[in-house]
C-alpha cells in the first residue's frame, strides 16, 4: 500500500473495521472503536491512497454541521469534474462515524454487511478526517461525493464519518488528477455479483 501513497482509506480483509492512512502510517480500527498501527503482512480488498500534497489551505470560520461543511467545500472548488484527497485537522465539538464488524465467509453484499455497524460519538475531539470527494461520473470506484474516516490525534479510535460539526479546522486540499485502477486476480473477484451494493437503511448498534 504505501507504494501507491501515504494519505488514503478505505478497509482490511473480511471487512475487519476502517482503515485510515496518515503520515505515511496505516490503522486499523476494529468494531469495538480501538485503533492500531497495520502490520506489513496485513492485506486489504479497498483502499484509496495518494501521495499527499495539497495546494489549497482553507481555514474553518464559524460552526457547521457535516452537509454544510460539503456544501461550503463545493462552493470553492475550482470544479467538480476531478476527484480531490482531503485533510481536516481540529478540534471537533461532535463526530458520530460507524465501524463495521468483521465478516465471515461467505461474504455478504457491502450493504448487507453494514446492517451490523456499529455506531461510536464523540465530542470535543482533536483528529484529523482523511478523505476523498469523488466525481459522480466516477461512482463505483470510490463513494460518490465525500468519504472521510476519521482518527483521534492520539491514534486511538475513529471511523467513517457520518455526521458531526466543524469549527476552525485547517483544510488541507488536494487536487488528482491521474487514476490507477488495481482490481484483484482472484476467483473471488471473478465469481463475485458487485451489482447488489446500493444503500440500504441499516440497523445500528449504538455505542458512546
Amino acid at each position: 500500500m504505501r507504494k501507491h501513497g501515504n494519505f488514503g482509506l478505505g478497509t482490511v480483509n473480511a471487512l475487519d473495521g476502517e482503515m485510515v492512512g496518515l503520515d505515511g502510517k496505516f490503522y486499523q480500527i476494529k468494531a469495538d472503536g480501538v485503533a492500531s498501527v497495520i502490520p506489513d503482512s496485513m492485506t486489504s480488498p479497498f483502499a484509496t491512497v495518494t501521495f499527499f500534497q495539497p495546494e489549497t489551505l482553507i481555514n474553518l470560520e464559524g460552526r457547521m454541521n457535516y452537509k454544510q461543511l460539503q456544501q461550503s467545500l463545493d462552493q470553492r472548488l475550482p470544479t467538480k469534474n476531478y476527484p480531490y484527497a482531503i485533510r481536516i485537522q481540529g478540534n471537533f465539538p461532535y463526530l458520530k462515524f460507524r465501524i463495521p464488524p468483521k465478516q465471515t465467509p461467505p461474504y455478504r453484499s457491502l450493504a448487507e454487511a453494514l446492517k451490523e455497524q456499529l455506531i461510536f460519538e464523540l465530542r470535543n475531539i482533536n483528529g484529523t478526517l482523511v478523505g476523498f470527494r469523488t466525481p459522480e461520473y466516477m461512482q463505483g470506484v470510490n463513494v460518490n461525493g465525500y468519504h472521510f474516516h476519521f482518527i483521534t490525534a492520539n491514534r486511538t479510535t475513529g471511523g467513517h464519518i457520518l455526521d458531526g460539526q466543524f469549527q476552525n479546522a485547517k483544510i488541507e486540499i488536494d487536487p488528482l488528477s491521474n487514476v490507477e485502477i488495481n482490481l484483484p486476480k482472484s476467483a473471488e473477484f471473478v465469481q463475485a455479483d458487485l451489482g447488489d451494493n446500493k444503500p440500504v437503511e441499516v440497523n445500528r448498534v449504538e455505542r458512546k
